[in-house]
């Protein structure tokens, strides 16, 4: 009896301390674990910031376009989030990041005021492809970014000369102009043969993922198909937001013209495009969808013109 019962009080305490050690080994992997996903969110959160200072080159560019690439230590997915309520709207962008084979979702956003990222809602790979197309309407509204993964492969199927003689300066990996392979998204243009994206040029439409886009051609030099590969690199819903926080910042820009008048014509040096740069800041202010950018175009046109034969010109 007596070496039964102490048979059975020395399986008590190893029971009990087994118990113990795997709470103290369950403790240990938890607050791993825990402190893992918190450095996780940390790097996350930082690349999101690394990506915006890695772009700011792109936008002082003085050149018409100019392209950059950007790789990440794994596989990596990109959110583009575009929010356009306030003053000028809102660029987030959110990360996951590919680790021991799972992806890592957090709720960390990274946001931008000044930025106007066009792009697929969700773009993954290791390498990232970021060029810049100035947006003048009809002065300067800000610096279109076009990012792509270096896993979509884009060709551009009968582009007019001055769209394909720009892809060729860019040099971009993922943007062809001959020899398509079946794998490559195809930019057909006035063509509706075996195309992913379909882009009426003369009409000012890119149909894509059954939805039109609508883009105007403006005439400047530098800028004339900023928002034609807008639509081209983007999903509709990202193209539509992006447009409307273009129109927010073009209706503050344009009151800010109009004060640098009213400064010019206290100084004897003013001009009659005032009243027009009231005019095109409440048309902007009113813009529901792309569709309307061509009805904008004929006031931007008028304010264009007046500024230039203006004995003091704005811009």
């Amino acid at each position: 009896m007596n070496n039964k019962k102490g048979a059975l009080e020395i399986s008590f305490g190893w029971l009990f301390a087994i118990i113990a050690g795997v709470f103290i080994i369950f403790l240990a992997i938890y607050f791993a674990t825990k402190l893992f996903g918190t450095e996780k969110e940390t790097i996350v959160a930082k690349t999101g910031k690394e990506i915006g200072i890695l772009l700011n080159p792109l936008e002082i560019s003085f050149e018409a376009a100019k392209t950059v690439s950007i790789t990440m230590p794994a596989d990596t997915r990109i959110y583009n989030i575009c929010d356009n309520k306030g003053v000028f709207g809102k660029q987030l962008v959110q990360l996951s990041q590919k680790s021991f084979n799972k992806w890592t979702d957090t709720d960390i956003k990274t946001t931008f005021y000044n930025k106007y990222i066009f792009s697929e809602k969700q773009t993954e790979g290791t390498t990232f492809y970021f060029f810049s197309k100035p947006f003048d309407f009809p002065f300067k509204v800000a610096d279109l970014l076009y990012m792509t993964s270096a896993k979509q492969r884009y060709c551009f199927v009968n582009p007019p000369s001055d769209v394909r003689e720009e892809i060729s300066l860019l040099q971009q990996d993922n943007l062809l102009t001959q020899n398509c392979l079946d794998t490559n998204i195809r930019v057909c243009f006035n063509s509706n043969s075996n195309c992913d994206i379909d882009v009426d040029y003369e009409s000012g439409i890119v149909e894509k993922n059954g939805t039109d886009m609508s883009f105007v051609i403006s005439g400047e030099e530098n800028d004339e198909n900023a928002l034609m590969y807008a639509a081209i690199f983007s999903t509709p819903e990202v193209y539509e937001c992006q447009v409307k926080r273009l129109m927010q910042r073009l209706k503050e820009l344009s009151l800010l013209y109009k004060d640098k008048e009213s400064i010019a014509e206290g100084k004897g040096c003013g001009n009659e495009v005032g009243s027009s740069l009231i005019e095109l800041s409440n048309i902007a202010n009113q813009l529901s969808s792309s569709r309307e950018l061509e009805s904008i175009k004929s006031i931007v046109n008028s304010v264009n013109s007046q500024n230039k034969i203006a004995k003091c010109t704005l811009w």
